[in-house]
């Protein structure tokens, strides 16, 4: 599957995600568009929330001065790090403490005030996989499939599983159905490839849509916002 990352994004090397650092200078709303993923955000004004997958583009509320420190797992992983199914966080924003002893949220939260940085919650995510025997290997398998444009059906057969236990076990992991989350990883590739300079007509035909209306359409209603502008 095809994947970017900004200058201010590195891999995480215990968890296989992404560490990303955003240090705030204007006060404005930031667009996040979906992926899949489940986000560990500790931010200097909020402290340690849990932002789950997003069905279509969340809007942040990013304030001047502020500094932001995410963990952003692979698909699929987020419910062994936090105990709970993604279904349960899909479009929310939770406090961490929500899920996890107090305790352990405060002191990890003073250690991010201090000295902390995105390696930290790497390190903090890696042993609650740890008690847990790790993210649940069909999640990779999954996102793979589906990510290369495979069908649903052909997905499942590829598991071993029935469609109707691909999707219960996608809810699970991603937060949605198989469909939803297919539908928005062909988004991301196509515009893994327009902002590479691709075409937009060859990107989306390169993607898996029926023609470039197509995709300007799935980009309106997943984004919320036409192809020029989130461009732009």
């Amino acid at each position: 599957m095809l994947s970017t990352m900004s200058p201010h994004e590195s891999r995480a090397p215990r968890t296989g995600g992404v560490i990303w650092q955003r240090a705030v200078t204007t006060t404005r709303q930031a667009r996040i568009l979906p992926d899949g993923c489940t986000d560990l955000i500790w931010s200097s004004r909020t402290g340690l929330t849990i932002a789950g997958p997003d069905t279509t583009a969340a809007l942040a509320d990013l304030t001047a001065g502020d500094r932001v420190v995410g963990l952003r797992f692979p698909p699929g992983t987020g419910p062994a790090v936090f105990g709970v199914p993604a279904a349960e966080l899909t479009d929310q924003r939770v406090p961490l403490d929500a899920l996890w002893p107090a305790g352990t949220v405060q002191r990890l939260a003073e250690d991010m005030a201090e000295h902390g940085g995105g390696d930290l919650l790497d390190r903090v995510a890696e042993a609650r996989l740890a008690t847990v025997g790790g993210p649940d290997p069909r999640a990779e398998a999954i996102t793979r499939a589906l990510g290369e444009g495979q069908s649903v059906a052909r997905t499942a057969a590829s598991l071993g599983l029935t469609e109707r236990h691909l999707h219960r076990a996608s809810r699970h992991l991603f937060g949605y159905g198989p469909k939803t989350l297919a539908r928005i990883l062909r988004m991301r590739r196509a515009l893994v490839l327009v902002r590479r300079g691709v075409p937009a007509a060859r990107a989306a035909a390169e993607s898996g849509y029926a023609d470039q209306p197509h995709l300007s359409r799935d980009v309106r209603a997943l984004a919320g916002v036409p192809l020029k502008e989130l461009l732009s």
